[in-house]
């Protein structure tokens, strides 16, 4: 009977060393489970944080490109590009004529009138001007610009023998809603044109002011 019982004893003990063990292991692993799900809750708060970051950084470039498309609205849009005529050539004359560039292929804003050759600024900016001029015999080509009734540039070339010969020049002014460009043919010059579109008037709004 005594035996009996010290051998239930031990295998007893040997059961309570395996509880305990596994107990241990338990822990072990509620341990490494714990670390897991803090690591996971850092990581999460990291995520969030980030994702609210980006959300604000997106509220802010949404922001400002509400605001580019409302400035890009508000700004005065104008643009022209023309070319003289399908005739050939034009001039000499013995007087000053006012060049009318017929060919209107870019109008926004609606500022060129091809009827009278003028270029009216609709607003105070700063605007882009540009011609190219061709000539294809001897003689003198020229070209005045003339804001409101004062000439304020010449430009002229002196061709010898035949063949086509252009220039091409710029300005950028200050210019008021109300003034007016537009270009003229001195007395005594000639250019060409046709088709092929080698004389033309452009111009455009860099910004308003």
């Amino acid at each position: 009977m005594v035996v009996e019982l010290k051998v239930e004893l031990r295998n007893m003990e040997a059961r309570v060393k395996d509880s305990e063990s596994q107990v241990n292991e338990l822990k072990t692993e509620l341990m490494v489970t714990k670390v897991q799900m803090e690591l996971l809750q850092r990581e999460n708060s990291d995520l969030q944080t980030r994702l609210s970051t980006s959300e604000s950084e997106l509220l802010v470039s949404k922001s400002r490109i509400d605001q580019l498309e409302r400035e890009n609205g508000e700004k005065p849009k104008v643009a022209f590009y023309t070319a003289l005529t399908n005739s050939g050539q034009v001039g000499p004359y013995n007087t000053d004529i006012t060049l009318k560039y017929s060919k209107v292929f870019t109008n926004i804003g609606n500022t060129y009138n091809p009827a009278t050759g003028f270029f009216t600024v609709p607003v105070k900016g700063v605007y882009n001007l540009q011609f190219t001029t061709c000539g294809n015999q001897s003689g003198s080509i020229g070209i005045n610009v003339y804001k409101n009734n004062q000439s304020i540039m010449h430009n002229g070339i002196w061709q010898s023998s035949g063949g086509d010969k252009y220039f091409t020049n710029s300005l950028v002014l200050e210019l008021i809603a109300g003034d007016e460009i537009h270009l003229v043919l001195p007395s005594g010059n000639f250019l060409y044109d046709d088709k092929d579109n080698y004389s033309t008037f452009s111009g455009t709004l860099l910004f308003p002011l």
